[in-house]
This record gives structure tokens, C-alpha cells and sequence, in this order.
């Protein structure tokens, strides 16, 4: 059994693709091992697993955790199909306020990795989408944040105009409004890291 990972368009995110053994019960595949990852150059260490089930034109995100909190998740779709959405919003870095998405799905298997530094979210393709989240921190509520699903300064391509959000979701706020404290934030951890 195996894993690929082949880095995307912004090479911080990963695109992780798995073996699957179908057979007449149905199928069986591996979604994560660490040996596995570490021998493909990805020692990430998982702490928290979260799943959600969607419908239909649900997008949920685009969210983030503050530094000293930020974590990295790992998506994986059980069932249905998503637009997983990965947006860069670390200032400084060289792929600032870009975004990459993958399509995931329980068919194909693929899974993404999304590092901290940026806000993850998801539109749902289908009706049931069930996806399930690795995390390499905790949630710390004193550090949840996110950024607005349509933000102009980002410009996901998202699928649809008129998504499903949830009220925490409609008021998170846009990029603009919160760019002072991520500066800070990433000045910090660049310190940190000397």
C-alpha cells in the first residue's frame, strides 16, 4: 500500500493520493500511516479528528486558527464529493492571498493537506458529503478565525453564488479588516523560527 504526495500549484499544500483494493464487497484503502508519510518526506503528527456531514451547496470556511495556534488538517472525503479550498494568508510569503483546490471525493480517495498559515474551506458537490479532518493542533477557541468564503482580495472560484453558510460563516470578516494581526502573527513565528 501507498501514498503519493505531489505538492499543488502553491507547493505548501499537498495533494495526497492512496491505493484502493475494490473487490465484490466493496473496497479497502489506507488514509493515513505514519511510517507511510514520513517515508514520503510528510512526518506530520495528528492530535484531533473532526468530521462533518453537508448537503448540497454548503460551503463551510474559509477558516484558520491565530498563531501561537495554527494547525495544519489533513481532508479526507468518506462520501460525496467537495471543492476543498486552500488560501494562502500568510503575509510575506510568496504566494500570499492565492488559493488552490482539489476535488475530493469518496470515489477517487484523494486527500489534501492544508499547513498552517492558511484558511481552509470546502464547497459540497453533492447531497451527504461526509469529510473528516486530521489536525495537527488542537482547536483553541481563543484563536478561531476565518475569512469570508467570497472575499474579492483571495477570489476562490467557488462553483456556486448563492451557498448554503452558516451564521458564524456570513459574518466572518474580509481580509483586509484582520491583515494587521496576521502580519504580526507571521513576523512573530519568522522571529521564532531564527
Amino acid at each position: 500500500m501507498g501514498f503519493r504526495f505531489t505538492p499543488t500549484e502553491i507547493p505548501d499544500v499537498i495533494l495526497i493520493e492512496v491505493d484502493t483494493y475494490p473487490d465484490h464487497r466493496g473496497f479497502f484503502r489506507e488514509t493515513y500511516k505514519k511510517s507511510g508519510f514520513a517515508e514520503g518526506g510528510h512526518p506530520w503528527t495528528f492530535v484531533q479528528g473532526n468530521f462533518s456531514r453537508s448537503s448540497k451547496n454548503v460551503i463551510r470556511g474559509l477558516h484558520f486558527q491565530y498563531e501561537p495556534a495554527g494547525i495544519g488538517k489533513l481532508i479526507t472525503v468518506m462520501r460525496g464529493r467537495i471543492m476543498d479550498v486552500a488560501a494562502d494568508i500568510r503575509p510575506g510569503s510568496p504566494t500570499y492571498k492565492q488559493w488552490v483546490s482539489a476535488e475530493l471525493s469518496g470515489e477517487n480517495g484523494s486527500m489534501l493537506y492544508v499547513p498552517p498559515g492558511f484558511a481552509h474551506g470546502f464547497c459540497a458537490l453533492e447531497d451527504d458529503c461526509f469529510v473528516n479532518y486530521m489536525m495537527t493542533g488542537e482547536f483553541s477557541p481563543g484563536h478561531d478565525a476565518g475569512v469570508r468564503w467570497n472575499d474579492p482580495e483571495i477570489g476562490v472560484e467557488w462553483p456556486i453564488t448563492d451557498p448554503i453558510l452558516s451564521q458564524k460563516d456570513s459574518n466572518l470578516p474580509f481580509l483586509n479588516e484582520i491583515e494587521g494581526r496576521l502580519r504580526a502573527d507571521y513576523e512573530t513565528a519568522e522571529e521564532a523560527s531564527v
